[in-house]
């Protein structure tokens, strides 16, 4: 039996982790969750948001699968003139473990209507440093200064990691995404540093080109099948992510896969407090999709495609579906027609 951490966030993580349990539980994977909660949940249960146990318990395991941590209740959002906001709990979360790449899959799912067919790239995401690091302040008032961070030494490693995903995944071309027409410091190096890596990999067959970023959201709503992976500084990635999300659906069709020295977390890109989608009625898919690639890169590439199967029989059929797509169907009903499909 091979052990993942779990990481529950509260509200329709919830309900999306018990679809998920009942889908492995059907196929008799061979996996045991092991469950700590995190964020809003975790301080209702008494205990920290983000507690040393459970990162404890992730880098011991080396795996872990994740809902969305829940802010605190009442939580707005931060202004010049209210900052102290309580930091994100998944930025958070992720620093605390050094995660320091993102991947997300961006393909079409069948039944998930979408504007376009035959969509099918990865998209990589640096999430360490660039205007994420909230390095800055006020000089005088009515004037503030934010700092774009860029290192060698953080580039280098996520190129390192995205040349080796693409090369294990077979995919054949890979796009660099800057502003170094404009940021010629900054995006300069990030720039500099892909093709270095991408000399490492020259003998890979791996063909590396680069697109200014605002050409990139043209191309990417005008022919998005061009593509087969994108890598992306911290904010022109997050952007895209969504960018990518929309091309072929919706969050609900997408994962992240979140990778660092020894830690991978899959995790879900969409979750809610139940005061926003009542108890079992949330679309589960956001974190089935993760639990998917965690089987595949586990070694049961059977299991997942049987499941991902289901999956798509389901909502190609259209008769069960979640509200966010179309449908009236609660979270246990959307998993009793998948179970039923596999």
């Amino acid at each position: 039996m091979r052990k993942v951490i779990f990481v529950q966030g509260g509200g329709l993580g919830e309900d999306q982790e018990l679809s998920v349990r009942r889908l492995f539980e059907a196929t008799k994977v061979p996996i045991e969750f092991e469950v700590h909660l995190a964020g809003r949940v975790a301080q209702e249960h008494g205990t920290d948001a983000l507690p040393k146990s459970t990162f404890d318990a992730v880098r011991a395991c080396g795996i872990a699968l994740k809902t969305k941590l829940l802010q605190p209740k009442g939580v707005g959002t931060p202004t010049a003139h209210n900052p102290n906001v309580p930091t994100n709990y998944n930025v958070a979360f992720r620093r605390k473990l050094e995660l320091f790449a993102s991947m997300r899959p961006v393909h079409n799912l069948p039944g998930i209507p979408s504007r376009y067919t035959g969509v099918d790239f990865l998209l990589f995401r640096e999430i360490t440093e660039d205007l994420y690091t909230a390095s800055e302040h006020e000089l005088v008032p009515g004037v503030v200064q934010s700092f774009k961070i860029v290192t060698e030494v953080a580039c280098m490693r996520f190129f390192r990691l995205a040349f080796e995903t693409v090369r294990k995944r077979g995919r054949k071309t890979i796009h660099c995404i800057h502003k170094a027409n404009i940021l010629k410091m900054a995006d300069g190096l990030f720039l500099d540093c892909f093709r270095r890596v991408a000399s490492e990999f020259k003998d890979t067959g791996i063909v590396a080109k680069d697109l200014i970023v605002d050409n990139t959201c043209n191309q990417l709503v005008s022919r998005p099948q061009q593509f087969d992976a994108l890598v992306a500084g911290n904010l022109y990635g997050d952007l895209l992510s969504d960018l990518g999300a929309g091309l072929v659906g919706g969050v609900s069709t997408t994962a992240a896969i979140n990778s660092g020295a020894g830690v991978t977390v899959y995790e879900a890109v969409y979750g809610a407090s139940h005061e926003s989608v009542p108890p079992d009625m949330g679309n589960p898919l956001p974190l089935i999709l993760p639990a998917i690639e965690l089987l595949k890169d586990l070694g049961e590439g059977v299991v997942a495609a049987r499941i991902q199967k289901a999956v798509e029989s389901v909502l190609t059929e259209g008769q069960v579906r979640t509200r966010d797509i179309g449908g009236t169907a609660t979270t246990t009903a959307f998993t009793d027609a998948i179970i039923a499909r596999m």
